[in-house]
């Protein structure tokens, strides 16, 4: 933060908490700036804005004093000692135990450690900034706030619904109409909706073996049946999905294994839930992150049923933290899916809804994206050589695109042991038994992203976690 708003929290806090009284007099700019060693134009800018918004007010000849404020209804009153017979069983009471789930977890502090081989975190010094905070101002504009600040009921910005149609989804082959698209607050966002619509206890469930986890988690707990669906070379094997009402699955860059479904697996996938009638949910995430010549069609640019539901995410591309995701569908589903919606949150926030319109449409997102593909392809190729000279007894699927790569070990390694023991070594990779329906025990496999890790300790991380595996003989 500024100094500026550094000082305004300062004395914002201190009123609030009654620690500076109201009629309490506080020091000249002079003062205060000599105090902090601070210039005093950022020492008077502060005290303005404190004085606009009420806070302080300027008396002649006697400077800035803390305001009065109008009487408190009831002072605030201690908190009643706990009554521990009379606490609400919660055991009881929580129906459902989300927290038995397995889930993916990563420590808070990852960027601490030297080797941060983890998936779905960005490099910071690839994020765009500049351009990012011009697009934002340009969003808090007078007309721009009028324009969005509205309550949107079950709406989207129109402005971002249009980049999505005309900028992004042609990309995939996909062309479609504003009725076909809806934001969502990222992709498990959509993924829980989808399964609040379409699937119920006598549901069965399609999910790659291995598979996203989350995904798994979300249609399990609405009571279906999972089938795990076997992963080949090129895909998964379309004949385990005969009796599935729905299929979950990530054919561009499947979720881990890194493997592409191939352009005649897609058509035979199709037919398939044609003659069956099942859905597709297409999780398209990192598709726009291929280092081939040419990447192959979205499952929803060759779907002339109406059957592929996409969904598609900025997370990779911009930032995680904005959350900003979007479903390609059928009106129907579509329509039923923002009601659906509004009684979850209504609408995602509108401003970065708009940001990220003004983003795509200047341009800053091509130009992210072609920054992006290029480090990430100078990092995949590193982790491929550190690889293949430190860990030769290591099989990995040569990478092609995406920001992490699937490994298998020899029958004899215990990825979750291994985790442990890099992790107090400094490096931090995913063990693989998450993303099985059934695990093998031990299980071999891990995924080592890399999109966070700086391309010069990549060769020394690898050699680290080589040494490690030799040393721990797992």
């Amino acid at each position: 933060m500024s100094l500026q708003i550094q000082i305004r929290r300062a004395f914002v806090a201190a009123i609030l908490d009654k620690r500076l009284p109201p009629g309490t007099g506080l020091p000249s700019s002079r003062v205060l700036s000599a105090h902090l060693n601070v210039a005093r134009n950022t020492v008077n800018a502060a005290y303005r804005q404190l004085a606009d918004d009420g806070f302080i007010t300027a008396l002649p000849r006697s400077g800035y004093h803390v305001a009065q404020t109008p009487a408190e209804t009831a002072s605030p009153a201690a908190p009643p000692p706990p009554q521990e017979d009379s606490a609400p069983r919660w055991a009881a009471r929580i129906g459902s135990r989300y927290s038995t789930m397995r889930n993916i977890s990563k420590p808070v502090d990852w960027h601490r450690y030297p080797y941060q081989f983890i998936y779905g975190q960005p490099d910071p010094a690839l994020f765009p900034t500049a351009d990012w905070r011009a697009c934002s101002r340009a969003a808090l504009a007078v007309l721009a706030i009028r324009d969005w600040a509205a309550d949107m009921i079950d709406g989207d910005d129109s402005a971002l619904i249009e980049q999505l149609q005309h900028r992004v989804l042609p990309r995939r082959g996909i062309f479609t109409t504003a009725e076909q698209i809806m934001i969502t607050v990222g992709t498990q966002h959509a993924l829980y909706m989808l399964a609040e619509l379409l699937v119920s206890a006598h549901s069965v469930v399609g999910i790659e073996e291995p598979g996203y986890p989350d995904a798994r988690n979300i249609f399990a707990r609405r009571g279906a049946a999972l089938r795990p669906l076997p992963l080949g070379p090129e895909g998964i094997e379309i004949s385990a999905l005969t009796g599935c009402d729905l299929a979950y699955l990530t054919p561009s860059h499947q979720c881990p294994s890194a493997v592409t479904m191939s352009l005649p697996r897609r058509h035979e996938l199709l037919e398939r839930g044609a003659r069956q009638d099942f859905l597709i949910i297409e999780d398209d995430y990192d598709s726009e992150m291929t280092f081939a010549n040419s990447a192959l069609p979205a499952l929803k640019s060759l779907d002339r049923s109406g059957r592929v539901i996409y969904l598609g995410s900025l997370s990779k591309t911009l930032a995680p933290g904005l959350r900003i995701g979007f479903m390609v569908a059928a009106p129907e589903l579509i329509a039923e899916a923002r009601v659906l919606r509004r009684l979850m949150l209504r609408h995602p926030p509108a401003n970065n809804q708009r940001a990220a319109a003004l983003f795509i449409s200047l341009g800053h997102y091509d130009t992210l994206l072609r920054r992006i593909k290029k480090s990430l392809s100078e990092r995949a190729n590193a982790l491929g050589r550190a690889l293949q000279t430190h860990t030769p007894a290591l099989r990995f699927t040569p990478l092609q695109g995406g920001s992490s790569v699937w490994v298998q070990g020899p029958e004899r390694l215990d990825s979750a042991l291994l985790a442990k023991l890099a992790q107090q070594e400094g490096i931090l990779i995913e063990p693989g038994e998450l993303f099985f329906h059934q695990p093998p025990a031990p299980c071999p496999y891990f995924r080592l992203g890399f999109a966070a890790t700086p391309i010069e300790k990549i060769p020394e991380g690898i050699r680290r976690l080589a040494l490690l595996i030799e040393a721990a003989r797992i």
